[in-house]
């Protein structure tokens, strides 16, 4: 046996160690920390490391006696630590962990490198947590967790950079003057599709379709949410008021059958004909959920006789069904999913029912097959 002293999480540890015995067995059997996890117990899978002098390291292939006159820190160590607070929070947002079993092990690396690259692009975050495994997540949601961090720290240093402005003496007022103003007619704020790059870990498109009516009929069909709904594939309509609806979105994949149940508030902007549809809701049986906002804006064409309806689209879908928004694919199936409500608008203000009853399940598959058909034709024209 060998006597060893150290600091595990700021409290100082003297014991007897047997010299074969690894830190991660010291550390949960010893001191009953057991957030530190062990895995593979080869130093491959990373779900062991933890922080010793500031530095990550495997726990399953360092020596208790190794850490001897040494600062070890595990993952219950830093509740207090600002960086691992907005790691934890990100990893929860972003659904960067599932069954957590590498989790602790993840965290510590992440905040190892937010602290020591702060400029780290994805490329750089992607090589630096290569060396922590993760069976469950795909990892995209924790290099989206780790980014947002990155980001938000950075912008936080901007602000407090910037130059404080020196207060500008005050000016003598003048006698105040009652001016009576009258708010209730101020126009909302404008709701323009989004110019901006989407946000981190969101899937963003662009689309515009013509409708063969003037605007203001299509104006007084998007305030109709029931007619709306009725027209766009796979949505149900439970609950609704001027300003906020409650449904059902289904859709169908081969064997896979999601409901997405949620909820979305309505904005509309009577001056410019503008509106945001910002909703959100969850598929209890595949434990996914989802997030999105539309834009959208109305313009006349064709003097007036038709109508422009430009729409941005931006989604962010977590859990077991985010594997379906990680390429192009899922963008194009938006573009067609996009056209097919325009096919339903324009058919109901024709006055002709649409192609899609409400309720009915969105068949991807279709949708896929379609898309692959389109393809192949077009290279076979080039």
């Amino acid at each position: 046996m060998t006597a060893i002293a150290l600091t595990v999480n700021g409290r100082k540890i003297e014991a007897l160690v047997e010299p074969r015995t690894h830190l991660g067995d010291f550390l949960r059997e010893h001191c009953r920390l057991t957030g530190t996890h062990l895995g593979c117990e080869h130093g491959v899978c990373g779900a062991c490391t933890v922080s010793i002098d500031g530095a990550p390291m495997r726990s399953c292939i360092t020596y208790a006696v190794q850490c001897d006159g040494r600062a070890v820190q595990t993952v219950e160590g830093f509740d207090g630590d600002p960086i691992m607070q907005q790691l934890r929070v990100a990893f929860s947002r972003e659904h960067a962990l599932q069954c957590g079993f590498c989790t602790p092990g993840m965290l510590i690396a992440a905040r190892d490198l937010v602290q020591r690259l702060p400029e780290a692009d994805e490329r750089r975050i992607r090589i630096e947590l290569s060396g922590n495994l993760c069976r469950c997540t795909g990892y995209l949601g924790i290099v989206h967790a780790v980014a947002s961090v990155i980001k938000a720290r950075a912008s936080s240093r901007l602000e407090s950079a910037r130059p404080k402005p020196a207060p500008a003496a005050a000016p003598i007022a003048p006698l105040p003057t009652f001016v009576p103003t009258d708010n209730s007619t101020a126009p909302r704020a404008t709701a323009p599709a989004a110019t901006e790059g989407p946000r981190i870990g969101w899937t963003r498109f662009e689309e515009s379709f013509v409708i063969v009516q003037p605007p203001a009929s299509v104006w007084a069909l998007f305030a109709d949410i029931p007619a709306v709904t009725a027209c766009l594939p796979g949505a149900e309509l439970t609950e609704h008021d001027a300003h906020t609806a409650k449904g059902k979105m289904t859709v169908r994949l081969g064997p896979i059958h999601a409901g997405f149940a949620g909820s979305a508030a309505i904005e509309r902007n009577e001056a410019d004909m503008s509106g945001v549809i910002r909703g959100a809701g969850n598929d209890r049986g595949s434990g996914s959920r989802t997030k999105g906002e539309i834009a959208y804006r109305l313009a006349p064409e064709d003097g007036g006789r038709q109508t422009r309806v430009s729409l941005s689209v931006e989604y962010n879908l977590q859990g077991a069904l985010a594997q379906f928004s990680r390429s192009s694919l899922a963008q194009e199936l938006g573009h067609r999913l996009v056209g097919e409500f325009a096919a339903n608008l324009n058919a109901r203000l024709g006055g002709a029912p649409a192609a899609n009853a409400s309720g009915a399940p969105l068949n991807v598959g279709q949708l896929v097959w379609s898309w692959l058909k389109d393809r192949v034709r077009r290279m076979l024209a080039s």
